[in-house]
């Protein structure tokens, strides 16, 4: 190439560059340069803004990035194996298996067996355990036939699942509503202990009292005895509570059971709840012969709370006589004189209770016929 042709060809490559240098500046929005920063800069800029289709694509020498290792966990329940991705249980860190698969999983009193098994839900079973990992997979406990919503309740208190009618779905209804109800009667009867229950038996126990039969009436009835004349009641210190709403709820033989077993777990004991008959008012008067007259009470079946808080249980209803032998002799004279004689000496008087609490008198060994043998 003859020297005049390659400086037009500098030329034409100087006045590109120059043109590109202000086609760069003068694009809106591009950020203004340094000079400092170098021209690397803005060839990236240029590269970024003429990339056209036929830029785009995978690069042959790009590389692909590493796929995640997803980690796996085998759980044995009821001797079922189950591996699942603990990721599942930390998406719901308020349940039980949210704490134990999460970031403190280290730190966490689960431990795997010698084949890296976790050993969880004891006493729960295999098919109960699957309802509960749809729930982990899904939100909704779908509970098929034949799997007892009783037992699933469970499992779901034991696990920290929620249980209500959002999260359960099955087709007995009567079941799931009643495990609704039971949580409803719980939280309803806590209510009426503390407002209602509790300050009947603080009566009690003032009075020296250590336990207690409460009566539940309606806001309606009234309690009118004859005060020269009244009826045989069985419970001398009996509590009245006037509630309606406390007389529907004992109305239910399952809510009572709720409340049983509500005052068994606040420490209480000999818990009987019932219904029984109540007198409110007299109805007429009878004359017995000889002038005595008895008065013939109205009754009414009312709801009955009977419990007990003494310490010493089933040893305050008899009076426990203790008998101690005795050691001195009731009569030294007559001992004296008897050793003074040459007699024996009399022996020394012993109670009756005593000859009944005693040890068994010792019976002389029989003599036996020698055997065949």
């Amino acid at each position: 190439m003859k020297r005049t042709e390659l400086h037009e060809t500098n030329s034409s490559l100087s006045d590109c560059r120059s043109q590109n240098s202000r086609a760069f500046e003068d694009c809106p929005g591009a950020p203004t340069l340094d000079r400092r920063e170098g021209r690397q800069t803005k060839r990236k800029f240029e590269i970024s803004r003429y990339s056209g289709p036929e830029m785009s694509g995978k690069l042959e020498n790009a590389v692909d990035p590493a796929p995640a290792v997803i980690e796996r966990v085998t759980l044995v329940v009821d001797g079922t194996h189950f591996v699942v991705d603990p990721a599942v249980f930390t998406a719901h860190p308020d349940t039980m298996l949210g704490r134990m698969f999460g970031p403190g999983r280290q730190h966490n009193f689960t431990r795997p067996n010698v084949k890296g098994e976790y050993e969880i839900a004891e006493g729960i079973g295999a098919s109960i355990f699957r309802v509960v990992l749809d729930f982990y997979r899904t939100g909704i406990l779908r509970c098929p036939d034949g799997v007892s919503v009783a037992e699933l309740r469970d499992a779901c208190d034991y696990l920290c699942i929620n249980f209500d009618y959002s999260t359960v779905k099955c087709r007995d209804l009567s079941a799931l509503l009643h495990e609704l109800s039971n949580d409803g009667a719980r939280r309803q009867f806590e209510g009426f202990l503390e407002e209602l229950v509790v300050p009947a038996m603080v009566a009690s126990a003032q009075e020296g009292e250590r336990e207690c039969h409460i009566v539940v009436l309606t806001d309606d009835d009234t309690v009118d005895w004859d005060q020269e004349h009244p009826p045989p009641m069985g419970e001398e210190y009996s509590q009245i509570i006037y509630s309606t709403k406390l007389y529907r709820f004992f109305k239910y033989i399952e809510n009572r059971d709720v409340a049983k077993a509500l005052l068994k777990e606040r420490g209480l004991k000999n818990i009987r709840i019932g219904i029984e008959g109540y007198p409110t008012c007299k109805e007429k008067v009878k004359r017995r012969p000889g002038g005595r007259s008895e008065v013939i009470y109205n009754y009414v079946q009312r709801p009955f709370i009977q419990l007990s808080w003494e310490k010493e249980e089933g040893k305050s209803r008899h009076v426990d006589f203790q008998c101690v032998r005795s050691k001195s002799v009731p009569n030294l004279a007559a001992m004296a004189e008897g050793a003074s004689r040459g007699g024996a000496a009399p022996a020394p008087q012993v109670d009756e209770l005593d000859r009944l609490n005693g040890p068994a008198p010792r019976l002389p060994p029989t003599s036996q016929p020698p055997s065949d043998s």
